[in-house]
């Protein structure tokens, strides 16, 4: 059984737009939601040549680009948020089928 749909998500086949708990800056904009795109194997391989083996900066690297946004963007949101944003990333790559 799926586990349910936070009220905080919004899911489509190729996004997941997530609500905020507090408005923040996105690309000099503020905004109280964000969006990622599904990514894809270019994204994901990207992120890790980026990171120098540092998991927490592939994950963040990987969300700034499917969201169009600066790596620092992300790292001003609040802690809750940033958890938010990565349950949108989860419910958004997994599959449903298995």
């Amino acid at each position: 059984m799926a586990k349910p749909l936070p009220k905080f998500i919004k899911l489509e086949a190729d996004r997941v737009t997530v609500t905020l708990t507090s408005p923040a800056q996105f690309n000099g904009v503020q905004q109280d939601t964000i969006s990622l795109r599904a990514p894809t194997v270019r994204d994901i391989r990207n992120s890790t040549q980026t990171s120098d083996g540092d998991d927490e900066q592939r994950e963040l690297n990987l969300f700034a680009s499917l969201a169009d946004v600066h790596v620092k963007d992300l790292e001003g949101l609040t802690y809750k948020d940033y958890n938010r944003l990565a349950t949108g990333y989860n419910f958004l790559v997994r599959d449903d089928e298995l």
